[in-house]
């Protein structure tokens, strides 16, 4: 069942040469500060994009590759970032899988987050939906991942193991609260919001951030390519992997753990109106609705948190990048 992804991967990827240093160089320009990004994600996330053809993604980048680019006009270069941005990898110039683009992580992520922390009532539904979650966010992550230390399509077996292995630990832990309910009988009031509503949030944001870091893994272990401030590839560092990754992780952990606490609380404070109490029936499509709006809010600001145009300081770096530069900082693709 779980290769399907890779197989989605396999099946969309192919070659358009030279967007790694356009994308990085728009972030340094564009992306320096948490308002700059948040105002090109929410533009960048635009749904929209995903009906775009191969052809008209190769369009856009000709038109930013060509050198008059500076005569044309202004509003179809700002088009051409755009389609860039959401559907084309930083760092292998391919065109992204449609399912696993930036404007797709909200119509595609919305269900299954919404499934996955609904109150189930037995242990085989909580099952399917995690595992349904964490094969697409585990997917998410490694297709947008920091790709400079290993541009090969070909995934290595390695890193299947470790996606496998990240996706079933995060399943098998994302049931344990509706395990053990059901295993020890746990129907007081207490233990229903303890479990139900408690538990599940730093649950969640921490699987979701352990996500990140098992299937990135590779980027702090082989280091990826810091660049100067003329774009020149310096060398590969584990320093500034392990800086994106972690990065990415918290990211996550905001966007999800915040999807997971913010309906509970509202929905506990509504419980106590007198509205509610005469129609409890109105509760569920409520809370499914505000799950969505706030991944909805959530998914840019998650993503503007920190730069996509990670900078470092040379004293931080490891001692070979350090011994290659004079420059004081350095930059690196975060990845998403």
């Amino acid at each position: 069942m779980f290769p399907c992804w890779t197989l989605l991967l396999d099946a969309h990827m192919w070659c358009l040469h030279a967007a790694s240093m356009d994308h990085l160089q728009y972030w340094r320009r564009e992306g320096q500060s948490f308002f700059q990004r948040l105002f090109h994600w929410v533009d960048i996330l635009d749904p929209s994009s995903l009906l775009a053809s191969d052809g008209e993604i190769k369009n856009s980048r000709s038109l930013l590759e060509s050198k008059e680019q500076a005569n044309k006009d202004e509003l179809k270069v700002k088009e051409a970032w755009k389609l860039s941005l959401s559907s084309v990898h930083p760092d292998t110039g391919s065109v992204l899988p449609l399912v696993f683009r930036p404007p797709a992580f909200l119509p595609v992520a919305a269900p299954l987050v919404i499934a996955t922390l609904l109150p189930h009532k037995g242990v085989k539904p909580a099952l399917f939906w995690q595992f349904l979650f964490q094969s697409y966010s585990a997917g998410f992550n490694y297709v947008n991942r920091n790709a400079t230390s290993c541009k090969d399509e070909r995934i290595p077996l390695k890193q299947v193991l470790l996606f496998v292995s990240s996706v079933s630990y995060a399943t098998c832990a994302g049931v344990l609260p509706q395990l053990a309910m059901n295993r020890y009988g746990l129907n007081s009031p207490a233990m229903q919001s303890l479990f139900r509503r408690i538990v599940p949030v730093p649950l969640f944001a921490s699987l979701s951030a352990l996500s990140v870091l098992v299937v990135r893994g590779e980027e702090f272990e082989n280091g990826i390519e810091v660049v100067d401030s003329t774009g020149n590839v310096v060398g590969v560092s584990q320093t500034a992997g392990m800086k994106a990754v972690k990065e990415t992780a918290i990211s996550r952990a905001a966007l999800i753990g915040t999807t997971a606490a913010v309906p509970n609380v509202i929905v506990s404070f509504l419980q106590r109106t007198s509205f509610i109490k005469r129609s409890p029936l109105v509760l569920a499509p409520f809370r499914h609705i505000t799950t969505a709006l706030v991944l909805g809010l959530m998914i840019p600001i998650s993503f503007s948190l920190f730069p996509q145009a990670g900078k470092v300081t040379k004293e931080d770096l490891d001692a070979h990048i350090q011994a290659a530069t004079t420059e004081p900082e350095l930059y690196y693709h975060r990845g998403l």
